[in-house]
């Protein structure tokens, strides 16, 4: 070119100038959907960690959850209370025809149990007599007994009283050189009584070769019968009555020989179905007003569950978009601390609570048609699941700081606690065996393992103190010296130490609470993201409904009012 002067091809510099606007303007477009998409994220995670009264404030939402379970604690408190009452009844009618049971067939029964048998003979008299005493009772049982029973068939599907014995094979013990000879295989012997064979000469089967017992070779005497028995105390409460079949069992245990038989009873109470009732009144009509309101019980927990496991997904699918959205930006992984956020241990707590009131509900009322008669084990349903519901009101009250310090102590002390108790546990552990096998002979509190376990979890609460250094027996000096040594350790290492460690680490706890409480808790990766691009106000708002204090702190002195809670 003339000059030196360069010449600019503008059709060209045209070109490349629309397509880097278009490349600004595109970018520009992404960063604005990636903004969008980012608020929209922050406001439903915002929204999650509200509690019922901001949701209702921020989009109007009914509470449906607060309500259901305000319901619900009345539903089933009431229902509990309705169950516990007939159960008692139940179990009483048991204890009392055991009771009565004891004092018809046990010769010579005080009333009171001498251990964990019932009593004892220490004579040949005295052991044919309570046999034989037993077999009459029961038959005239029906002229003696006060309560309203009847015989019942065994499993033979025979109506009567069955006798068995079991002794040794073959055994004599010498006196003049004290040696042993004895075939240790066990025999067993049985003999049915029947109310015919009963009815006949007492004599009769009395001198039969059967009851000739050789006390040297006898193990034990066992009479098995079979009752039947109606519970009328029911009707009072307008509810069907409870027909039993009662299994008891008389033995005489000689395997010791040591000249003391004891003599156990054991009843198991069992509930069929009554055939053939005609009962007036208005009982039909009150069973159906209860299998109504189990019903909507029923109902009402169905709704609980649907909304609670409705929220536990949704919160997962909003995990996921957190999860999702953080490592696009940030190009790293949410703490775990952030992720378990999401998943909110109240509402796992009332779906178990609802699952259980569901299928103990349905016992219920199967029990209150007497189809089924397993109280024991909808008792623990409905008690665990009243429990259930109970803790779950702590929930709501979490959301006031005031009352959230309680939740906020246990989940800040509940690592350290169980760390401390593996520790503890096993200096417990050696003291129970160390207990149960020295002072087990000579003391009733170390018997066996449970005993000991249980006796020293009372030490630990000063409860009985002195009755066990009192109780324990002084025919060996040597084991009364290690009893005090045993007791006096323990007790000043579990009360004045690990008691008083055990109690200042839920301090330690609740002092650092308080402290984060005045000062500000320390911020995560999700709490930050949530403050940003809101206001102050908002944050002032936010501070009372999101509270944590777990992992992956990050924390600026500037933003310490920010609490996160799920």
């Amino acid at each position: 070119m003339p000059g030196g002067v360069d010449t600019v091809d503008l059709p060209a510099w045209n070109q490349a100038s629309g397509l880097s606007q278009g490349l600004r303007h595109r970018n520009a477009m992404a960063h604005l959907d990636s903004e969008v998409k980012e608020e929209c994220l922050r406001e439903d995670l915002k929204f999650y960690f509200m509690s019922p009264c901001e949701k209702y404030r921020a989009r109007h939402q009914i509470p449906w959850k607060l309500g259901l379970q305000i319901l619900k604690i009345v539903m089933v408190t009431t229902q509990l209370v309705r169950f516990g009452l007939g159960n008692q009844l139940v179990v009483a009618f048991k204890e009392d025809n055991t009771i009565a049971f004891k004092h018809l067939f046990l010769k010579g029964y005080s009333g009171v149990d001498e251990d964990d048998y019932s009593c004892s003979v220490y004579t040949q008299e005295d052991t044919y007599e309570s046999i034989f005493f037993a077999i009459d009772q029961y038959h005239h049982l029906k002229n003696i007994s006060l309560a309203t029973l009847d015989y019942g068939e065994n499993e033979d599907h025979r109506i009567g009283l069955k006798v068995c014995k079991q002794h040794y094979k073959k055994g004599m013990v010498p006196s003049a050189n004290d040696t042993l000879n004895l075939d240790n295989d066990i025999e067993t012997d049985c003999i049915h009584l029947d109310l015919q064979v009963l009815s006949q000469d007492p004599q009769d089967w009395k001198q039969s070769s059967f009851f000739r017992l050789d006390f040297d070779r006898l193990l034990h005497v066992e009479m098995s019968f079979h009752l039947k028995g109606i519970d009328l105390q029911t009707i009072r409460s307008r509810e069907l009555p409870d027909c039993y079949i009662f299994q008891n069992t008389i033995t005489l245990d000689n395997r010791a020989h040591s000249g003391k038989i004891r003599v156990y009873f054991e009843s198991d109470a069992k509930i069929r179905e009554c055939k053939d009732l005609n009962i007036s009144g208005s009982i039909p009509k009150n069973t159906q007003y209860v299998l109504a309101f189990d019903t909507f019980v029923i109902v009402i927990c169905l709704a609980s569950l649907t909304l609670c496991t409705r929220s536990i997904v949704l919160a997962l699918s909003l995990r996921k978009r957190f999860l999702q959205f953080f490592l696009e930006k940030y190009k790293r992984q949410v703490c775990d601390a952030d992720r378990w956020e999401f998943i909110n241990g109240w509402y796992v707590l009332v779906i178990v609570s609802d699952l259980m009131t569901i299928i103990g509900s349905i016992m219920k009322m199967e029990i209150k048609t007497k189809n089924l008669t397993n109280y024991d084990l909808c008792s623990i349903l409905l008690g665990t699941s009243t429990l259930f519901v109970w803790v779950g009101v702590i929930r709501y009250l979490g959301y006031f700081q005031a009352y959230n310090v309680l939740i906020l102590t246990m989940q800040a002390s509940l690592p350290k606690v169980l760390r401390f108790c593996a520790c503890a546990g096993m200096i417990y552990l050696g003291y129970t065996f160390c207990g149960w096998i020295v002072l087990g002979p000579y003391h009733d509190k170390f018997e066996n393992l449970d005993i000991v376990a249980e006796c020293l979890f009372s030490l630990v609460n000063g409860d009985d103190m002195f009755a066990t250094f009192a109780q324990i027996e002084q025919k060996s000096v040597l084991v009364w010296l290690f009893s005090r040594l045993y007791l006096y350790s323990f007790i000043s290492l579990f009360i004045y130490m690990i008691l008083s460690l055990f109690i200042a680490l839920i301090t330690d706890s609740y002092d650092t609470i308080k402290k984060y409480q005045q000062n500000g808790f320390p911020e995560t990766d999700l709490q930050q993201f949530l403050k940003r691009g809101s206001s102050e106000e908002e944050q002032r708002r936010e501070a009372s409904a999101f509270l944590s204090h777990t992992c992956c702190w990050r924390r600026k002195s500037s933003d310490d009012h920010l609490i996160l809670i799920n």
